[in-house]
This record gives structure tokens, C-alpha cells and sequence, in this order.
């Protein structure tokens, strides 16, 4: 048997399921996790259950989430807002077809996510190497489709 919940890294985004071992956890509750892109602080969206497959392997969770880590999420969404504005400025400079509508900070500060939308292809190496120069951090830009851009806009 394995205790088990669910959470989500976005609004409308995936379920992925994480073992919660013995923390006492329900939902709504915050969660912090280890994922590909690093550690990650995420809402428990489905409470805590037992399932019955062994066979099925889930990561542990690492840890509920305690104020520090609260605190830096509110940091990083205030971040968020001031990355999107420097970037919205970075595009215009470089006359860059391209329409910004997402910034998104990793938890624990080791890159910047930044989504947009383009008709066609852009070259944005210019503005990547811009935007690294004054975040000092790693830079990722994503193009998404306009269902992705309705998804993340709500």
C-alpha cells in the first residue's frame, strides 16, 4: 500500500501523482518536490490516498511547505512582474515580432521561464543573451500555441 496525492504544477495544467509517506497532508496544502527542472513547490490538489499497486513507482515528496518557503514564492511572483516588464522592453528594442504573456521563476531561483507567441519563427538569440546579461540566471523561452496562450491566460 502506498499513501499517494496529487498535485498540480499550473491551473489548468496535468495531475501528477507524488507517495507523501508519513505527512500529515490534505488539500490546498503546498508541497515542495523534487522535479526535472528542480526543486518545486507545488498545491496538493487531490488528497491523500492509499493505493494498493506496488508496482506503480512515485517519487517521494520532499516536504510540506513551511513560511520560508511561502515567503519565496510570493517573492518570485513579485519578480515575476518586474522580469515581464524588463523582457516586454527587451523585445521592442530588438523590434522582435513576437507577443510575451507568461514569465515564470523556477522555486529556487536557477532560471527564468519566459512564454510567448509568434506567427512564424523567431530568432531571439540577441535578446537571450540580453536577458541573461541583466537576470544573471538561466533563460529559457518558450513559443506556445494559442491554446497553451488561452490556458495560461485563463
Amino acid at each position: 500500500m502506498q499513501k499517494v496525492i496529487g498535485v498540480r504544477f499550473r491551473k489548468a495544467g496535468r495531475i501528477y501523482y507524488y507517495r507523501c509517506g508519513q505527512v500529515e497532508l490534505q488539500k490546498g496544502d503546498s508541497v515542495v518536490i523534487d522535479t526535472q527542472r528542480g526543486l518545486e513547490c507545488v498545491e496538493v490538489v487531490i488528497s491523500p490516498r492509499e493505493i494498493a499497486s506496488d508496482k506503480i513507482k512515485f517519487d517521494f515528496i520532499r516536504r510540506k511547505a513551511n513560511s520560508f518557503d511561502m515567503a519565496r514564492i510570493a517573492e518570485n511572483h513579485a519578480k515575476e512582474k518586474d522580469a515581464f516588464e524588463i523582457c516586454k522592453q527587451k523585445i521592442i528594442e530588438h523590434d522582435l515580432p513576437m507577443n510575451l504573456i507568461g514569465v515564470e521563476y523556477a522555486f529556487d531561483l536557477s532560471k527564468i521561464v519566459f512564454s510567448f507567441t509568434a506567427n512564424g519563427r523567431v530568432d531571439f538569440r540577441d535578446l537571450v543573451r540580453d536577458l541573461a546579461a541583466v537576470f544573471r540566471t538561466r533563460i529559457e523561452l518558450h513559443q506556445v500555441g494559442v491554446r497553451d496562450e488561452a490556458k495560461l491566460i485563463g
